[in-house]
């Protein structure tokens, strides 16, 4: 494959640690949501296929790829809550606030942006994750300097798995799709990169296995950081 010309990151299991961070953050959001009512925590943990003795997802759940438009349905029927906009907007905060307290990198993703960054490479995230706390967990870590755009689920180009914010990126950066990576840890990254024509590369640091549909990729690595060294390298050898 030849490198791309701008890439898309997906955050949540590609340059965040899903596990350390959604863990214990979501076990949170669920207790302040149910708010002392143990009954309802226990729904909560149920529908969301949540772990709450290890703090962590089954493979099975809504959570892993999807965002609070997609489980927030399910949780408000729980709660006995409407599910507007509102409820969303409560989620959401709520999840920027945990998820700022649990906030765990995966490796060194400043170090491996910074590099690509220094090609003179766009780069950008675009995740299920809110925008606001996306930009927050950026700034956080040290990306923010090495991003031109960051698109979340309210960003008003839809969720993932649908082609909306590669297509916004593609509009910002002025390049065709096949010019663009999305790099992502789950089917919702490789099926949106193949609806919006880009290239697919998907990485094995998430919290499920990518085996199933890894030759359906472009480009399947364990890390970002061996994406960088492998750019880098082809940039240094075409010099």
């Amino acid at each position: 494959m030849n490198a791309p010309r701008a890439i898309l990151f997906d955050k949540d299991g590609t340059l965040v640690d899903f596990d350390r961070t959604w863990g214990p953050a979501a076990g949170e959001v669920m207790r302040r949501l149910a708010d002392g009512d143990g009954a309802a925590l226990k729904a909560l943990q149920q529908v969301s296929h949540y772990l709450p003795e290890e703090r962590r997802f089954l493979q099975t759940s809504p959570l892993i790829a999807g965002s609070s438009r997609q489980y927030g349905p399910l949780w408000a029927d729980v709660l006995d809550r409407v599910a507007d906009l509102d409820f969303y907007r409560e989620v959401d905060r709520l999840f920027r606030e945990e998820g700022e307290r649990h906030l765990t990198p995966l490796g060194q993703p400043a170090q491996s942006l910074a590099r690509l960054h220094a090609l003179g490479m766009p780069l950008g995230i675009a995740t299920n994750d809110a925008e606001r706390g996306a930009r927050l967990q950026a700034g956080r870590l040290g990306l923010d300097t090495y991003l031109s755009a960051i698109y979340g689920h309210d960003s008003g180009y839809g969720s993932k798995p649908a082609p909306g914010m590669v297509e916004a990126f593609c509009r910002f950066t002025g390049l065709p799709p096949g010019d663009i990576a999305l790099v992502g840890d789950t089917r919702h990254d490789l099926d949106t990169a193949r609806a919006a024509g880009a290239r697919a590369i998907l990485v094995r640091c998430g919290p499920g296995p990518v085996d199933a549909f890894a030759h359906e990729a472009d480009l399947v690595v364990d890390t970002v950081e061996e994406l960088a060294d492998i750019i880098v390298a082809r940039a240094e050898a075409a010099a």
